[in-house]
């Protein structure tokens, strides 16, 4: 007789950091790769919702209401620059970044300005108590009477404190330390994210509120928690900066509401942090006579052109393998470029220590910056500083040609503008774009050609 025994649900086993789900275990998430954090969580039942009555019919898409998708003014120029105008009225931005970075003392100064402007706004700090964020306040002359300041951990409390004030500005700081009572786990864990992301998404949207949420990152930089918080929020903002560097980039990596290749740069000072409009010639060194092995390129955040100095320094190696020590570019392209000048220009560096690095902390990432790491080096190994006044832009390929970039005209009017007389850009950059006025322009098709102009003295 066959036996009539239910059989036992199959669990299920879901990824602690995005929220991924199997139906057997793997030591390794499938979604974002990282090992050891799937674990068990038992089988989750698909419910269906019966149809209900429509309170809000949908309505033609000529007929909608835009003005609720408007932007309003953070009163931080940078920061408006990041989130495309500003703030959107329910807009719900999740902002990211290192602790220690910047993010509280940012977003403290914002809340200050809007309550100045007649919003009430409430601060709720999951992190720190009520007087550690008072005396930051101070420290930043943050003050404001309708800024209001509430330390809890508990989502029904957060809950109830906004409906109490209804606030035109809500910040959750953060969104990791607030927890649920109706949800098991941890404060910080898969589910909790979830129910709390949900939550206070649900009563922006509802009410109206302007929502900045702080999220924490992990060790590889992405942001902790499950993958769904960012699809569930409008605006993903970055923080990005070294600890030793005052500078603080802040770019969207999503945004509903506006464009995502706009970066805000921020100067982190004990007064605060305030925004940088105009960061050109803080990555340039300020020695008034040239010095061989430094070459000034113009990388692109975003869309913003930042005027950035490479140095470079060879010293004659001690036998074996040669020494290469870089510091704002990556180590594996600086070897390449040694490789390409060696063979391809005919610069000997294979016996000798190379030390590359940018100023002011700056990182160069993009393949614009190649051209001009190649001259510094040229220029370190001939003693020869490059001419006054002098910038290169330009990819180097493995056959010592320099490919053409983007963005060569925006970069070009950057420099002209603090003062940069001479240009090397790869040939064909221009196109039908005439040089700024007062600038020279030499196009060159290698790396060797690039290396013979640096010799020509300006005229």
């Amino acid at each position: 007789m066959a036996s009539t025994r239910k059989k036992a649900p199959a669990p299920t086993y879901r990824c602690t950091e995005c929220g991924w789900q199997a139906i057997k275990w793997v030591g390794r998430c499938g979604e974002c790769q990282a090992w050891g954090t799937v674990t068990e969580v038992g089988q989750q039942h698909v419910r269906t919702a019966p149809a209900t009555t429509i309170e809000r019919p949908a309505l033609p898409i000529g007929e909608v209401d835009a003005t609720r998708a408007q932007h309003r003014s953070t009163g931080v120029g940078e920061f408006d620059r990041v989130l495309g105008g500003g703030l959107v009225t329910g807009g719900v931005v999740l902002v990211a970044g290192e602790p220690g970075i910047g993010k509280s003392t940012l977003l403290l100064d914002v809340a200050a300005r809007a309550a100045r402007e007649g919003q009430t706004v409430l601060y709720v700090s999951g992190e720190e108590s009520a007087a550690q964020v008072r005396l930051r306040g101070e420290r930043i002359e943050a003050l404001a009477r309708d800024l209001y300041l509430a330390n809890e951990t508990d989502l029904a409390t957060v809950l109830a404190q906004i409906d109490k004030l209804q606030p035109d500005l809500l910040i959750i700081d953060s969104v990791q330390t607030i927890a649920s009572a109706d949800v098991d786990g941890a404060p910080g864990n898969v589910s909790q994210v979830r129910e709390v992301a949900n939550a206070i998404i649900q009563v922006a949207k509802r009410q109206g509120i302007g929502t900045l949420l702080v999220g924490h990152v992990t060790k590889d930089g992405s942001i902790a928690g499950p993958r769904v918080l960012e699809h569930l929020v409008d605006v993903v903002v970055q923080f990005e900066g070294e600890r030793h560097s005052r500078l603080r980039l802040v770019r969207a990596a999503k945004n509903r509401f506006g464009p995502t290749d706009e970066v805000g740069c921020f100067d982190l000072t004990e007064m605060g942090i305030t925004g940088l409009p105009d960061p050109s010639g803080l990555f340039l060194s300020r020695m008034e006579e040239p010095v061989p092995g430094t070459c000034v390129t113009v990388t692109l955040e975003g869309r913003r052109p930042l005027v950035t100095e490479v140095q470079a320094l060879l010293v004659p190696g001690n036998g074996g393998s040669a020494r290469r020590t870089t510091n704002g570019v990556d180590s594996s392209r600086t070897a390449m470029i040694l490789a390409v000048l060696d063979r391809r220009a005919g610069v000997r560096l294979r016996d000798d220590d190379c030390y590359v690095s940018t100023v002011g902390g700056a990182k160069l990432s993009e393949p614009a910056a190649d051209l001009a790491i190649a001259l510094a080096l040229a220029s370190a190994k001939d003693g020869c500083p490059m001419p006054t006044g002098t910038l290169a832009v330009g990819e180097v390929g493995l056959a010592g040609d320099v490919r053409g970039v983007g963005g060569v005209p925006r970069r070009l009017a950057e420099a002209a503008r603090i003062g940069f007389k001479r240009a090397i850009v790869p040939a064909g950059s221009m196109g039908t774009e005439t040089p700024p006025p007062g600038m020279r322009v030499m196009e060159v098709r290698d790396v060797h050609a690039a290396t013979r102009a640096i010799a020509v003295p300006v005229r």
